[in-house]
């Protein structure tokens, strides 16, 4: 099968590859897939990694066990997990112990023509759902889980800073709460498919400080998560929605004498985030600027890299 190929930090595309082995997992064709900002860091070596890359998929289950499966349409969640563990078995199976994740750890990724899951890790896409929207699913779920871990409440003042592939998404979902949300959105695009959806911006130097419920930092910067502990309100709620580069330097008494809540969040359940596409409750598709075959993977690579490009899919 033709894929790309992480190894080294350096992304190169291959032809006549083995298709992976089933063994007794689910053999999925990847309709659709989306390079995120995670997949670029990879590249530059945010986390040591051989491998097949990519995570964020849609497919169609072409050979299982389980014959119903078959023909079916589907996204799959990212962590494999043993199901035996102290985690899996106390219901926290995306923290794993043992588990594999999906072009990230130990786990080839969608970037090839062919991925394999277990059956348990896939959800069927609604029929309505094309495969330009169900790509995003991963995407929407992991901005669901906000709405999971805190208790957004409509008389809230929230703020999300950052508004890129990520940030758009998770102010689509927080704006069905209700809440009184505003957005920082640097550039024209960005700020366009925002206030589309009726979804308020406000200028970073606007913020009011020690003002806000719950902040979203989303930009995966010292100056974001700066911006945010500005603006958070005592024993208001930050929740902290990427990861950062290297270390950072943070004035941790203030947020003990403040009591700041800080909520660490990664991925989410992918049901609802089905039916918040089929019920065109999130709509990602003004998101999408490029769509590139498998072949010209590299060039999809630079294109997705290029400073305020939302999303970039692959059509193997």
């Amino acid at each position: 099968m033709k894929s790309l190929w992480l190894e080294n930090k350096t992304l190169s595309y291959k032809e006549n590859q083995p298709k992976p082995a089933q063994t007794d997992e689910a053999l999925i064709r990847v309709r659709l897939a989306g390079i995120c900002g995670t997949d670029l860091e990879m590249v530059k070596g945010y986390y040591p990694f051989t491998g097949v890359p990519g995570h964020e998929f849609v497919g169609e289950v072409v050979e299982c066990a389980d014959k119903k499966w078959i023909g079916q349409r589907v996204a799959g969640e990212i962590n494999v997990s043993c199901g035996t563990c102290e985690a899996c078995l106390n219901g926290r199976s995306t923290h794993c112990e043992k588990r594999t994740t999906l072009g990230i750890h130990d786990r080839d990724g969608i970037f090839a023509e062919y991925v394999t899951l277990p059956t348990r890790n896939l959800l069927p896409v609604p029929d309505t759902v094309s495969d330009e929207k169900a790509v995003f699913t991963e995407l929407v779920a992991a901005a669901v889980e906000i709405t999971q871990e805190v208790h957004i409440r409509p008389t809230d003042r929230v703020l999300v800073i950052g508004a890129g592939r990520f940030g758009q998404l998770i102010a689509q979902v927080l704006h069905l709460t209700g809440a009184d949300l505003r957005v920082v959105a640097r550039h024209p695009i960005q700020q366009k498919l925002l206030t589309t959806r009726g979804i308020r911006l406000i200028d970073e130097k606007a913020v009011e400080e020690n003002r806000w419920d719950v902040v979203v930092d989303v930009t995966g910067s010292a100056s974001g998560f700066s911006l945010a502990r500005q603006a958070i309100r005592p024993r208001g709620t930050l929740v902290m929605k990427s990861t950062y580069k290297g270390d950072m330097q943070v004035n941790f008494s203030s947020i003990v004498v403040d009591e700041i809540n800080i909520i660490g969040s990664r991925c989410g359940p992918f049901a609802p985030a089905l039916r918040l596409l089929e019920n065109n409750l999130v709509d990602p598709l003004g998101m999408i600027a490029a769509e590139y075959p498998l072949e010209e993977g590299l060039k999809a690579f630079e294109k997705a890299g290029t400073r305020g490009v939302l999303k970039v899919l692959l059509r193997p």
